[in-house]
Order: structure tokens, then sequence, then C-alpha cells
């Protein structure tokens, strides 16, 4: 087989597996249905259903990855079209393991054969793709908020809501709530099987919320068909037009972060050159990781835990720090720092971050690297494309949400 079209196959084959596991997702999130689940399994009716999902959050994905593709192209950078990558964890109904959310996918990523060595390169095939991205993020929320069903849609996805009329907000998310399975069987038919007598809802096992940004904001508020029907950040997950856009939004502030080799990396990288740049990432991920990591530490435990919680913490901030310099002491000072510093604002103003970011942190400090690569044509950059460059820096600040997934 010719090597080209061998390469387009593999290309053409992730794209169908990684559709195939979106969809599946998109039922998931949209119906709470699952593989090999007996009460409520993913039939052909809803896997169609999920298509809803996965096309418009595949399609943001690939314009994203265009950017970069077609971008790279036009400077004659040798480029490899996307690798879309399949992740699902549906699978695991099959063994009697239901309910682990997934998104389907862990993106898509393009492979850059050549040396890039031109900051003006660096920036452009930067910014195209999530500048491209947030456009067609734009207009997938457009249609997700003036094209919403009306408020009675939810009862499709949760029935038991009915139970509690239009006011069932205030109660299934702050309220354990008993009632017996025959007077739910008497209002709406045949109820759930594992609940052999009593029904229980409310938060017993936690609840899951999306954030909001600047973003999501604007458009709840000013573009929605209609305020009553517009969902709350509980139930988006089941809304896919508006949880593919907000999942858009979420990804282009991750690649928008200005550190290291990050998209966001690459613009403040050309907007300020190599030297600047250093000090100002450095400084960006030692604030990212002190704000991720406010209240991790629970001075409410015991002291036993303590003992051995703090220590390993700050194990986790000196092996995040390790590459910040060439000096073991200093980053380690830094390490020690940040946890003071985390320490008396948790104890005084009891103010928490968000965790989850630590996990990013993380990825960037260990793998991806906190610092740009020097490149050797370092001519600073049209005032057109300063002028992309910190716009592109005001979506990211449109598109972040300090706390975009909620458990609690």
């Amino acid at each position: 087989m010719n090597e080209r079209y061998r390469r387009w196959g593999i290309h053409l084959l992730l794209f169908i597996i990684t559709l195939t596991t979106t969809t599946l997702s998109g039922a998931e999130w949209q119906f709470m249905r699952y593989v090999g689940f007996p009460e409520h399994p993913i039939t052909w009716e809803y896997f169609l259903k999920g298509f809803a999902f996965s096309l418009p959050f595949l399609g943001i994905l690939t314009i994203h990855e265009f950017g970069h593709y077609f971008t790279a192209k036009w400077h004659r950078v040798k480029v490899t079209l996307p690798y879309y990558i399949p992740l699902w964890f549906g699978f695991l109904g099959w063994i009697g393991l239901y309910g682990f959310p997934s998104i389907g996918t862990m993106g898509a990523l393009i492979r850059i054969k050549d040396f890039i060595n031109s900051r003006t390169q660096f920036f452009d095939i930067g910014i195209a793709g999530p500048l491209a991205g947030f456009v067609a993020t734009l207009g997938v929320l457009y249609y997700g908020f003036t094209h919403l069903p009306d408020k009675d849609y939810i009862y499709e996805v949760h029935p038991e809501y009915q139970y509690f009329g239009d006011d069932f907000e205030s109660i299934v998310y702050q309220k354990d709530t008993f009632f017996l399975t025959e007077d739910y069987e008497a209002q709406f038919g045949e109820a759930p099987t594992f609940w052999p007598d009593t029904m229980r809802f409310g938060p017993n096992d936690g609840t899951f919320a999306l954030g909001n940004n600047l973003t999501m904001a604007f458009f709840q508020k000013y573009v929605a068909a209609d305020d009553d029907w517009v969902p709350n950040h509980y139930e988006m997950i089941h809304y896919p037009w508006i949880f593919a856009g907000y999942l858009a939004l979420f990804f282009t502030a991750l690649n928008l972060i200005p550190i290291g080799q990050l998209d966001g990396g690459h613009v403040l990288y050309g907007l300020i050159g190599d030297r600047l740049h250093r000090k100002i990432s450095a400084a960006l991920f030692i604030l990212f990781v002190f704000y991720a990591g406010l209240g991790t530490i629970n001075l409410a435990d015991p002291p036993d835990d303590l003992m051995w919680e703090i220590p390993l913490y700050i194990g986790f901030l000196y092996l995040m720090f390790s590459r910040l310099t060439s000096y073991a002491q200093t980053n380690l000072l830094i390490a020690v720092s940040v946890f003071a510093g985390q320490f008396f604002l948790a104890s005084s103003f009891n103010i928490n971050g968000y965790s989850g970011w630590l996990v990013f942190a993380f990825l960037i400090g260990r793998v991806l690297g906190v610092y740009h690569p020097t490149t050797l044509v370092n001519f600073p950059l049209s005032w057109q494309r300063k002028a992309l460059g910190w716009f592109a820096l005001l979506v990211f600040i449109l598109c972040f949400s300090p706390s975009p997934f909620v458990f609690s």
C-alpha cells in the first residue's frame, strides 16, 4: 500500500473511532444511559441522538486543529494531518461499572515535522487554532442558546423531578428527599427497579455542575431565547450544543494559558520575546500553582493526618517546580514559599482554589515545560500581529473559568 494512503487511513480510522466514542459519550451525558446498563441502555435511537453532541464538539476541535494545520502549510512548515485521540470509559459498563464520565476523546494533535526557528512562525501557528476554534464555538453556543427546548425537556432525562413540581431546583441539589416507590409508580408509571421500596433523590452521592465564564454568562443573559428555559449549571450537561460549547471554551482557555509551549505560550513569546517571556512565564506558572492549590490541605484534618499530608504536598510542589531553575535549593524554596502562602490564605481567609488545575500544572511543569524554546529569527511582530496577540489573550480571559467543573 502506498505510504501516503496508509497514513491517511490511520487519520481516518482514528477520526471514525473518535466520532463513535464521542457520540456514545453524548448519549451518556444527555440521557444518563450507559452501555450494558439493563435499566437505561444506549439503544440505537439514543446513539443517533448522541450526534447532537459529537458533531458540534468534534467540529470545533477539527476547526481548531486545521487552523494550526493550514497556517503551518502557509509558512511552508511540514506538518501532519490531525491525529484524533479517542478515550471513552463507557466500555466499563460491560463489566458492570456504570457511570464513569468521559467525553469520548482526549482531543487531537498535529505533528510538526520541521524545526521552527522564527518567532513569527511560532506566533502564527500557535494563535490560529484557538482563534478559529473560538469563532466556531461562538456559533455553536449561539445555536444552542437560541434553540433551547422548554423547561419540560429536563423531565425526559429526570422524570423524578416532576414529583417536586417547578420548584425542583431548590430541592434536588440541596436536600435528601425520600418517597415510596409505589407513589412514584402511581404518578409516573414504572419506577426504576434498582430502588426496591424507597426512592432517594438529592445530593446523596454528590452533585456535578459546570462552572461559569464570561462568555457563557453573556450568552445566558443576552442570547438565550427565553430566560426561563436556560438550564441551571447542574443540568447543562443534558443540552448537547451548550455542553459542547462549554467544553470547547474550557479547552480553548487551556490552550491559551500563556505559559511554556502551549498555544498561549507561543502567543506571549511572539509578543514580548525570549528574555521577558522566561520571567513572565515562570511567574505565571507559580501563580497558577498557587491558586490551584489553595485549600488543598484541609487544616481541619487530624494532626496525625497533617503530619504526612503536608510533607507529601510540599514534595508534589517541588516536583512541579524542579525544572524552574537549575538549582535544587531554589526550587525547593519556591515550593515551600508557595505552600506557606497557601497555608496563610486558607487559614486566615478561608479561600479555596481549584485542585483540578494542579493536574494540568503538573503536566506543564514535568512534561510540556514552563519555558519556550529560543528562536534563531527573533524579529518583533508587526503591529497587526501584536493586536491579534493581545486579542487572543483577551479570549483566554473570556473563556477561562476558575472552577470549570464543580463537584459537591
